[in-house]
């Protein structure tokens, strides 16, 4: 990034200004790249300068904060809640925690990337599971790093390798260098690994001349593509071809040397500073941050660009990041708390942007088959349907949830971009009723399907259970808790447990990982997550959680009880 003067032009600057003190958008966004940006909503607050979203299974997003190191899972409408903590995180001016990816396979390996600026002075790639978030694994290490120009975006291509952006750590001599890893995009397996296939034989390097690449996609024939920041011209997007030299620092923007590739589209740094960058619908959507807006690149059928349009422009501050959501909704995440942004008192934010409605498509498609539930635990189940159909192509589904065998509201439990979703965090010996819906790209629902009944297990009592407490670290004002060991002392396995635990007067959860957390007053009960409910004869889980106190309070939770 860039700092810079930027003239003060009172009356064209004055209505957005008012929108981000009201935090309310002005009223000029239009359905463009097949979302409808009139009725943009703003989904999650309260994040700590967000970098990068990750999308699991059950629809939710990973969120990376730069600054604090911290990972939050984000849902649309509810509090983030933090479920690791990358270690050794050094975050000063640009670097810090910066991408995230979940493997292709999670569903089978749970494995998450984490990309960051390191106390070690290196920037490095680690993986680590949700289960176990403290058992971080570096499996790529001794990338240049700096203050500014770190890259960062990860990413994994259609061919299952895993995309690695890194700049040119301020020495623009690195870009050109194939022996240094900086200022280049990088290919290679998910343990790390040099893949067949690489350009150099023995290298990790997939295209090199790069400044600062902040962002990365492919279109729905495999292309890929990257955002990159100029110096003080041109900032870019370049379609990416496996072994070429994109000319940083003899090119900034288009130039006329054929031993380098040239963007496809190219703007001043005022209108730009392109960080993240998603592809949906026949276009690219680029988050912009100095230029605070969202850049839609409609693309040609050869991978070239039509003309950009700008949307968001003004209406939420700098954009971090952008990703298409299994949902079929376009997730964009702010960057007003970096210190370059004039942040609200919601900031920093997850805005979401509907697909299109209206327009030519205005069938919806048919109804899910009924869902039938399988694998279900005192703590989560698991829903199966038919597909839907539709004229255009079903998008994603909408699982929509009751308690009780009847009566009741039934409400949005989570989304799915396949005919399977499990849910979790459920209550043991509890009736439920399930519906799933469907969605189109222009924002046609379906009819409900029929209802399904589930009833959680009891969890049982299979044996003893006991639940110790490690401080991890505290504060003037606060605390970490971790590990919190739930062990079964038992002779049977459990099918779940539940840790209940009292806090101090004045003190308040702020966040947890690994269970489900309650508060009645004082009293904190925790339940298993669906991953660790059961434990085997001997076997131990853990969870943690973050608290807040008042100053000069050196009191800690007590009571620890397990069943």
């Amino acid at each position: 990034m860039r700092a810079r003067a930027v003239p003060v032009l009172v009356l064209t600057l004055l209505a957005p200004l008012l929108s981000l003190v009201l935090g309310v958008p002005p009223a000029q966004a239009q359905v463009v790249g097949g979302f409808d940006f009139a009725r943009a909503e703003v989904a999650v607050t309260g994040l700590q300068v967000p970098w990068a979203m990750a999308f699991l299974p059950d629809g939710s997003a990973l969120v990376s904060e730069r600054g604090t190191g911290r990972v939050m899972q984000v849902r649309p409408g509810q509090a983030p809640v933090q479920v690791a903590t990358v270690s050794g995180v050094s975050a000063s001016g640009e670097s810090g925690l910066l991408g995230l990816a979940v493997s292709p396979s999670y569903a089978q390996d749970g494995w998450v990337y984490a990309y960051f600026t390191s106390t070690s002075g290196d920037n490095r790639l680690v993986r680590f599971q949700l289960s176990a978030p403290q058992t971080q694994t570096v499996i790529f290490s001794g990338v240049p790093s700096a203050t500014i120009h770190d890259g960062g975006r990860i990413a994994f291509g259609p061919d299952g390798m895993l995309y690695v952006a890194t700049g040119d750590a301020s020495n623009t001599a690195n870009a050109q260098n194939l022996d240094s890893p900086a200022g280049k995009i990088l290919r290679m397996t998910p343990t790390g690994g040099v893949p067949s296939g690489n350009p150099f034989p023995g290298s990790r390097v997939w295209s090199y001349g790069h400044r600062n690449v902040q962002g990365l996609a492919w279109d729905a024939q495999g292309r890929m593509y990257a955002t990159e920041f100029g110096q003080n011209t041109w900032d870019e997007v370049n379609q990416i071809v496996a072994g070429r030299n994109y000319g940083w620092p003899t090119c900034e923007g288009t130039c006329s040397n054929t031993s380098f590739r040239n963007p496809i589209v190219t703007w001043t740094t005022a209108e730009a500073s392109p960080s993240g960058l998603a592809y949906a619908n026949g276009a690219l959507f680029a988050a912009a941050l100095r230029g605070q807006r969202l850049w839609v690149v409609p693309l040609t059928s050869g991978g070239g660009a039509g003309t950009p349009v700008a949307e968001l422009q003004s209406s939420y501050g700098r954009l971090r990041a952008v990703a298409a959501g299994p949902d079929g909704w376009l997730w964009v995440a702010t960057s007003n708390r970096d210190g370059r942004g004039t942040p609200v008192a919601q900031d920093d934010r997850i805005i979401r942007i509907p697909p299109a409605s209206g327009g030519t498509d205005t069938s919806p498609p048919t109804a899910p088959g009924l869902p039938s539930a399988s694998g279900t635990t005192a703590t989560s189940t698991t829903l199966t349907w038919a597909a839907s159909t539709d004229d255009v192509g079903v998008t994603g589904y909408d699982v929509l949830r009751a308690t009780g065998a009847s009566g009741g509201s039934f409400t949005q439990a989570g989304t799915s971009a396949t005919t399977t979703y499990t849910d979790t965090g459920l209550t043991a010996g509890t009736t439920y009723r399930y519906q799933v819906r469907a969605r189109d790209a222009a924002g046609n629902l379906s009819p409900v399907s029929g209802t399904v009944t589930v009833t959680t297990t009891t969890g049982g009592a299979q044996g003893g259970c006991t639940a110790m407490a490690t401080t991890q670290t505290q504060w003037g004002t606060g605390y970490v808790i971790q590990p919190v060991t739930v062990a079964n002392t038992g002779t049977s396995a459990r099918d779940g447990w539940t840790v209940t635990f009292t806090l101090p007067a004045g003190h308040a959860v702020t966040g947890s990982w690994n269970a489900v957390l309650t508060v009645s007053g004082q009293t904190v009960t925790a339940r298993n997550a669906a991953h660790n409910g059961t434990l085997g004869a001997g076997q131990s889980t853990t969870f943690g959680f973050q608290a807040t106190r008042p100053s000069g309070d050196t009191s800690l939770p007590s009571g620890y009880t397990c069943a």
